[in-house]
């Protein structure tokens, strides 16, 4: 019924309905970006509000990858409470293009990923830097660690498509895609719980061994130099009036994570999106 006022107080239709089905008309799908716009404004309201205050309280919304979150979410959320009581933190888990369409809708006030996320509307702060390990059998234990040719040849077990760490792995590997590869997995638990079956090898970020290697009898080892790698970091709207506290935040980040901060870097280019 309220959309049905709206219609007759606009002078146009916003939704087209027949018996099975309601689908936004043209008009309705232009009212939806404007009203987004709208209550994305009024939403900012309270960041300005919250942003002219000396202390950090209220609401903050942080997206992280599930190739992060699991590891470093429960030490950050730790420290950030400790040292900013009044927060009110709320957590989202997602992939990176849901994260960066979150932010972009403003429905998060930042995210922790890698980078580049080569999005010009967005503040990008690099925290910094971790390896990727390799993780095969225990029983390959002594035999040599393989190169990235070898790997090529080996059963590569990867995360399913959308996650970036699975590009960066293929990567790494100067692979377009795996032609022997049996498990396109959603976790980085079930990928190492097949390495420990014997199916294949895999590779992990390091910040992830000690939680998901600690059950499973697989061998962990270190790639030489060149080591596979990759950049962590925050992310933010430019426009966000809380970008000095993010900014505090980030610093925050990299205590959790026991790492030294990177040096911050400027927005990517579509051509070097991971």
């Amino acid at each position: 019924m309220q959309i049905k006022e709206m219609e007759e107080a606009l002078g146009g239709q916003l939704l087209e309905r027949n018996a099975r089905q309601v689908a936004l008309t043209r008009l309705g799908e232009e009212m939806i970006e404007r009203v987004r716009d709208i209550l994305r404004s009024v939403d900012e309201l309270g960041d300005f509000a919250r942003a002219s205050r000396d202390r950090f309280a209220g609401r903050l919304r942080i997206g992280m990858i599930p190739t992060i979150a699991p590891y470093l979410l429960p030490r950050v959320i730790g420290d950030l409470t400790r040292m900013h009581p009044e927060l009110d933190i709320q957590v989202r888990e997602a992939l990176t293009p849901k994260l960066i369409q979150e932010l972009s809708e403003g429905r998060l006030d930042t995210a922790i990923l890698a980078l580049p996320v080569s999005e010009p509307s967005l503040t990008e702060v690099a925290l910094f830097s971790e390896n990727f390990l390799l993780v095969r059998p225990l029983k390959d234990e002594a035999t040599p660690v393989p190169s990235r040719e070898m790997l090529r040849e080996m059963r590569l077990l990867l995360l399913e498509e959308g996650h970036c760490f699975r590009d960066q792995a293929l990567s790494f590997c100067k692979m377009h895609s795996s032609p022997r590869e049996l498990l396109d997995a959603n976790s980085l638990s079930t990928l190492v719980q097949m390495v420990s079956a014997g199916v294949g090898v895999t590779l992990i970020p390091e910040m992830a061994v000690s939680v998901e290697t600690r059950s499973a009898a697989v061998s962990v080892a270190r790639f030489k130099n060149p080591q596979p790698s990759r950049t962590i970091g925050m992310v933010w709207r430019k426009t966000s009036p809380l970008a000095r506290q993010l900014t505090q935040i980030s610093d925050v980040v990299c205590l959790s994570a026991g790492k030294t901060r990177g040096k911050p870097r400027k927005a990517a280019t579509a051509n070097n999106r991971q």
